[in-house]
């Protein structure tokens, strides 16, 4: 019974996978290819080396981050058809959640740099300040959690011995102490 479940849980993992590795291959595909057919039959001015070189450079990480989902996300088959490996969640939580950020960001850039010219290129430099403000506030949660854990955080309020109102007035007509650890 249970293992029914997990069977159906990994073909239903494999064919979202499946589904979402062909979506982005196709938007990419388009995307990539307006920018193209823009530059060479739109703007004949602009479609230069130096375009197509930012272009390459500033549209590596979307290529590689494609392939890195190729590779994690499909799923694998036995030669008989039956499902070896469902592949990881591409909606998961995490760095593949950030990798779509930057997947989604850049084909954004893409598609304006290929209507606005070069200069929306700029925008792609959110991606690095995105980086920077993500690892500052993750380290900053660690850095918390990580002060709750030397001791700081257990000490009694000043007020008085800790506790509820209920333990201060059992304290104060000398009734059963709490103790705190």
């Amino acid at each position: 019974m249970a293992q029914d479940k997990l069977k159906k849980a990994a073909k239903q993992l494999a064919a979202r996978n499946s589904a979402i590795i062909t979506r982005t291959h196709l938007i990419s595909l388009g995307i990539n290819a307006l920018f193209i057919l823009l530059r060479f039959l739109l703007f004949r001015s602009t479609a230069t080396r130096s375009t197509f070189l930012l272009y390459a450079i500033l549209s590596f990480p979307a290529f590689l981050i494609e392939f890195w989902f190729e590779r994690i996300g499909r799923p694998t088959f036995a030669p008989n058809g039956e499902l070896k490996r469902p592949g990881e969640d591409l909606e998961a939580k995490g760095l593949t959640e950030y990798l779509w950020d930057v997947l989604y960001w850049t084909w954004g850039c893409i598609g304006i740099a290929s209507v606005l010219g070069n200069k929306a290129w700029w925008m792609w430099t959110a991606i690095p300040l995105y980086s920077a403000w993500l690892a500052y506030t993750t380290f900053g949660g660690m850095r918390q959690g990580l002060a709750g854990m030397t001791g700081a955080g257990d000490q009694p309020p000043a007020g008085g011995s800790g506790g509820s109102n209920r333990q201060r007035k059992m304290e104060k007509r000398g009734g059963q102490r709490t103790q705190y650890r």
